[in-house]
């Protein structure tokens, strides 16, 4: 159980995550680290052999393990023990259906990004969740970090002084060659619009840099001017994107994102310029803020020396044992879980609706930031169709 939490061990349902599933792991091994919930239900795959074979190994029971995601919220929905919450794991296309098939029936959802399809589906989820007063949260991974949140409490702070300017590259390898004629390029969804939506690299790693300016900056981004293209040759969707942007306040920021750079690994890097200072974060080096006052030399921040008192909930390992991927994505889950906790508790009532503590919103990224990354793609899209126009978000 969580510590401090009031109630049980919660319960959850996945939703794809099936065999050979990278991110459907992660989030597995996340919960596991936190030990607050108990994966009890899963619709793991489209091939139903596949997502009994999986469920079994994992041990549930053969009559939690669903052939669809629709037929898991209605039946779980009906059980007295039945899940808590629902964590989708599955390609996009299937993002909007299962979340919205698991908040009609009262459960509430994480899912991975971007949150749907369109910003018609998001806006339908973001006021459905708002409406039932259900808890969402949507994983953006990076703003788990300690780093990270020590850099929004820098920002919010003033140590920057007058945030002036903010940067954000995100580039891997992975699309430098053209897998869409090799063999197994059925196998890729992300290379399929009828899965992946209208943009692929732009939905994988584009709002990832989306919502980590406005997360540690605090400041939504009001308008774009982007270019969307695909580096190979011949390639029917986008792998990188390069975009200008303004911010609340008349911030400007440089986002460039790309899928198609030999070399990158999973290269995400934030620079935060202000009048007093600067700071930079690394995703590769996720423990240390480089934090540059004007006229002085680089001071190396790192977490559980020199950061905060704010992010010591998201510490699970001493000072020099570095965190990563894994402990960022239980960053998200620790405040979801706490605040799902307490619900079922029944504990007061506060700024996320009936059953929440008073006090600050759960700190986690919801319905409202996966529909702000859609948005987002949605403004980029239409200013790279008209040569980079400025666009409104």
């Amino acid at each position: 159980m969580l510590k401090g939490d009031p109630g049980k061990i919660l319960s959850y349902g996945m939703v794809g995550g099936g065999p050979g599933s990278f991110i459907g792991e992660v989030h597995r091994r996340a919960i596991g680290l936190l030990g607050g919930a108990r994966l009890e239900a899963g619709a793991f795959s489209r091939d139903r052999d596949k997502s009994l074979a999986l469920g079994t190994e994992l041990g549930l029971e053969p009559s939690r393990i669903y052939p669809d995601p629709l037929t898991m919220a209605r039946t779980e929905a009906a059980l007295p023990g039945g899940i808590d919450f629902a964590v989708i794991a599955a390609p996009n296309d299937v993002h909007y259906p299962a979340a919205r098939a698991f908040l009609e029936a009262g459960i509430a959802v994480v899912c991975d990004k971007p949150l749907a399809l369109s910003v018609e589906e998001g806006e339908d989820l973001a006021a459905l969740a708002r409406d039932r007063q259900l808890l969402f949260c949507t994983t953006y991974t990076y703003s788990g970090y300690p780093a990270v949140k020590e850099a929004r409490r820098l920002v919010a702070s003033g140590r920057l002084g007058t945030l002036r300017f903010v940067q954000v590259e995100y580039l891997q390898e992975w699309l430098s060659r053209p897998l869409e004629t090799e063999a197994g390029a059925d196998k890729v969804w992300r290379l399929d619009p009828a899965r992946t939506g209208a943009a692929s690299s732009l939905g994988d790693i584009g709002t990832h840099a989306e919502h980590l300016v406005s997360y540690v900056t605090g400041k939504a981004i009001t308008r774009v001017a982007a270019r969307i293209e695909a580096l190979v040759p011949g390639r029917g969707l986008d792998d990188t994107a390069s975009i200008l942007a303004e911010l609340e306040g008349g911030v400007s920021a440089l986002i460039w994102t790309s899928q198609a750079v030999p070399g990158a690994s999973n290269g995400l890097a934030l620079r935060l310029v202000g009048s007093e200072a600067s700071l930079a974060w690394r995703q590769e080096d996720p423990e240390v803020l480089v934090l540059s006052p004007f006229g002085q030399g680089e001071q190396r921040l790192r977490r559980g020396r020199d950061f905060g008192p704010g992010d010591l909930p998201f510490h699970r390992l001493p000072a020099g044992h570095p965190g990563g991927f894994y402990e960022a994505f239980a960053g998200l889950y620790g405040p979801f879980l706490r605040a799902l906790a307490e619900r079922k508790a029944g504990h007061g009532a506060g700024p996320g609706g009936p059953g929440d503590r008073a006090g600050s919103k759960p700190d986690f990224p919801d319905a409202e930031a996966g529909l702000a990354g859609l948005r987002f793609m949605a403004a980029c899209g239409e200013s790279s169709r008209h040569e980079a126009a400025w666009t409104k978000v």
